[in-house]
């Protein structure tokens, strides 16, 4: 202790053994203030947060905890070492420390109620249905701003110029994006279909040219798994550009057709063909009960033509061909009760004799 006393007195050139002691007994003032804010006053506010409607400022309140414990530390041996008699040049660079710090401890909660997985991106994610890839990639921004401000605040305090180095940053920023125009617009791209949500991870689709499943969505290109197994990358600037059709979101999925009847079947067992069929899908639990269309709508070069159209409350296509297949079994059965043939493509040849009273 005496050799540490010593040291001090060496190196501040401080005569007066009062002043050492005065300043001690405000360094450890502060450390007991530091002690009497974590157990009392900020659990005092966290009690008082707590009663508002908004949980924004408990997130505030957290986020600023560490921080503020490091405070009292460092203006407690700020004061400390501005109670003693320094020199002025001394005094200048301990006000320099000292506002430095004061910059790293504010950038330092915000840095914290910026991340990632901090409340406060809970909080965002919760309100505004933002995507967890979104708010990595704003958090990422987010902290890169604050990081980036806070050196340049450290930087003027400490007398360097930034202007020159800011000038730099904008012109290397400008030649970068030049450079990576193409990876900044898949980025861009990535941010529309992430917040605009065409598809899921997971979910069936389809553009021109490609059909699967979704297998990963990244801010560069999203991958999808063809139903023939073979993985598809595709850059997210050409993915948001395109027409995208999401099978899995469909509320209900259609089937239509042409059923073809002979010509030889009387008109009275066409009607009760297009009546049965019409009662029997009505009367189906597989299909939707709001759009059923059957009519009998074409006089074909081989068939009558009886149009089918409606939905199956499923959109799972393994179950949509569960229906449709009962559904076309359930016709074949009306078409044989009612003794009625199903059409196939045929054509008629005459031949002419042109020398009927010629002997062959």
């Amino acid at each position: 202790m005496i050799q540490l006393y010593y040291l001090v007195i060496s190196i501040f050139n401080i005569e007066n053994l009062t002043h050492a002691i005065i300043a001690l007994l405000i360094f450890l003032t502060f450390l007991l203030l530091r002690k009497v804010f974590t157990r009392y006053i900020f659990t005092w506010l966290q009690k008082l947060t707590s009663r508002t409607t908004s949980e924004l400022d408990d997130k505030m309140l957290l986020a600023c905890e560490r921080p503020m414990r490091v405070l009292f530390v460092v203006l407690g041996l700020y004061l400390a070492l501005l109670y003693l008699p320094l020199s002025p040049a001394l005094d200048v660079l301990f006000s320099r420390i000292f506002r430095s710090l004061l910059v790293i401890l504010i950038s330092w909660g915000f840095y914290d109620l910026c991340g990632r997985n901090s409340l406060l991106s809970e909080e965002l994610k919760q309100k505004l249905n933002m995507d967890n890839m979104l708010i990595h990639f704003f958090s990422n921004v987010a902290r890169f701003l604050i990081i980036a401000l806070a050196i340049v605040i450290i930087a003027q305090e400490w007398n360097y110029d930034v202007n020159g180095f800011i000038a730099g940053l904008g012109l290397g920023g400008l030649a970068f994006a030049l450079a990576a125009k193409d990876a900044l617009a898949n980025i861009f791209g990535g941010i529309v279909i992430i917040m605009e949500k065409p598809f899921l991870i997971g979910d069936w689709i389809a553009i021109p040219g490609v059909e699967g499943v979704v297998e990963n969505i990244s801010f560069r290109s999203t991958k999808i798994r063809s139903f023939s197994q073979a993985l598809i990358t595709i850059p997210n600037s050409t993915l948001a550009g395109e027409a995208i059709t999401n099978h899995s979101r469909m509320g209900k999925r259609r089937i239509s057709f042409y059923l073809g009847l002979t010509y030889n079947t009387p008109k009275s067992k066409v009607e009760d063909c297009v009546k049965r069929i019409k009662q029997m899908l009505a009367e189906h639990p597989g299909i939707h009960p709001e759009t059923i269309l059957v009519s009998f709508e074409i006089f074909n070069e081989s068939s009558l033509d009886i149009f089918i159209y409606c939905f199956t409350n499923t959109t799972i296509w393994s179950e949509y061909l569960e229906v449709k297949q009962d559904v076309n079994l359930t016709i074949m059965a009306i078409l044989e009760e009612e003794r009625i043939s199903i059409a196939f493509p045929s054509r008629s040849i005459y031949l002419e004799n042109v020398n009927p009273g010629k002997e062959k």
